[in-house]
């Protein structure tokens, strides 16, 4: 019987790991340790492996020949996201990597909305409020989004899903994307360039990929070129924005507020409990700023969408060790 390993296994993707392996007669063996030098060994005796974590896999391309002598000729990621792999190094070793490019466009783009909203609306501060006991509304009057202009900094999947849902509410979209202008998007958004879109954007949605071309794409100088009424959401990487810049522009009143479901150095964080403040310093800070609205990176955890990237993953591995290709590899 053909034999697959999932890596990362967390309990909720579990019963899908299950109906899958039942529908397709494959055994899928699963373990909570993530894909690494010390638990690469793990993978002996299997067919393919499927993945899914937020830290690098390794600093050694040792580490892909090992996997090739054991016989793995894929990796397959349950996420969009393979900023963890090196391509070149896979490569190398006639390792093919797959990712689950869609897994749902509208689990992360209803996040972006639903912070948005509590940021146009005020809600972390009224919490506040209410956490200290006061209920005056002065000084926290909302805008209403027909009045404000959202800008989206990458218009892919996501960002294309969420486009659609701002100008269905009433909002004025614009939009950055380094590919040429989706024909889809006419009468939905506008490109313009990222300068006019930190001048102009009301909310600015990121929604680029991980990688180190996007190393902090948003830095001081982008900080400064916003409306200091506007609202920053980041979903895409943590990296993507250098948090110090981020602070320091909330301090300085640059911009009124910002959601974050990603933010660097988040592998220390998330997925864990703290009796105290956590070992991120950064992270400390933005949790006292009572305009910031913080998820622990759950933009893609809706039951529809974890089910998706367990499937879709599964059904890569299952192809690419069959002798087939996979439409999702690099």
């Amino acid at each position: 019987m053909t034999k697959i390993l999932a890596y990362c296994v967390r309990e909720d993707e579990q019963p899908f790991i299950d109906q899958w392996s039942k529908e397709h007669g494959v055994q899928v063996d699963s373990t909570p340790k993530e894909l690494h030098d010390d638990t690469v060994e793990m993978a002996k005796g299997y067919d393919g492996i499927d993945f899914k974590q937020r830290t690098v896999v390794t600093q050694s391309p040792e580490f892909y020949k090992k996997l090739s002598s054991y016989g793995i000729i894929q990796m397959c990621a349950r996420s969009a996201g393979i900023d963890t792999v090196n391509l070149k190094w896979a490569q190398e070793n006639n390792i093919r990597v797959t990712n689950v490019p869609s897994y749902s466009p509208e689990a992360v783009a209803e996040l972006a909305l639903t912070q948005a909203l509590q940021l146009i609306r005020r809600i972390p501060q009224f919490n506040d409020r209410l956490s200290h006991n006061n209920y005056v509304v002065l000084g926290l009057r909302a805008s209403e989004l027909t009045e404000l202009t959202v800008g989206i900094i990458g218009v892919g999947r996501i960002g294309g899903t969420l486009a659609r849902i701002f100008h269905a509410l009433g909002a004025t979209v614009i939009g950055n994307d380094l590919r040429a202008p989706r024909e889809d998007m006419r009468g939905i958004m506008t490109y313009v360039s990222k300068e006019e879109l930190y001048r102009r954007a009301d909310i600015i949605s990121m929604h680029v990929w991980g990688g180190d071309d996007n190393y902090h794409l948003i830095e001081t100088s982008a900080f400064a070129q916003m409306k200091p009424t506007a609202y920053f959401i980041n979903d895409s990487r943590g990296p993507v924005v250098d948090t110090q810049a981020l602070i320091n522009a909330l301090n300085n009143q640059q911009i009124a507020g910002a959601a974050l479901d990603v933010v660097e150095d988040e592998t220390q964080i998330f997925n864990q409990k703290f009796e105290g403040p956590t070992p991120v310093d950064h992270y400390n800070q933005l949790k006292q700023m009572t305009n910031v609205l913080l998820t622990p990176h759950i933009a893609f955890f809706t039951d529809h969408a974890v089910k998706n990237m367990v499937m879709q993953s599964l059904d890569d591995t299952l192809t690419i060790i069959s002798g087939g290709r996979s439409e999702h590899e690099f």
